[in-house]
């Protein structure tokens, strides 16, 4: 469990924070692991309370033998778009291309 643990813990989940001006405190939760949060008064603890809350979440999850999802940027994007141009500008780009004008 500590491999998974690590494994998890080093992988870097997209975190959103709130201000709660009608509590005083700061929300920090993690969108890609549901219902992991954790909240502060001040900004500069909040960090290190996040490192902990994904800590025990992570652990609850492999102590319950649930799945834990990646985060989503690992999910949802290949590296690559399409992009459509003109048959003439196309044209044209490998016509220089073929004259060594471009690269």
């Amino acid at each position: 469990m500590n491999q998974e643990l690590k494994y998890y813990m080093n992988l870097s989940y997209r975190m959103e924070i709130v201000e709660d001006k009608d509590e005083g405190v700061y929300v920090l939760s993690y969108p890609d692991l549901p219902r992991c949060m954790t909240c502060s008064d001040s900004l500069d603890d909040l960090l290190e309370l996040a490192k902990d809350a994904k800590e025990t979440w992570i652990l609850g999850m492999l102590e319950d033998e649930k799945e834990i999802p990646l985060p989503s940027y690992l999910q949802s994007y290949s590296g690559q778009f399409k992009l459509r141009i003109p048959k003439s500008l196309h044209r044209s780009l490998v016509l220089c291309q073929e004259k060594g004008l471009i690269k």
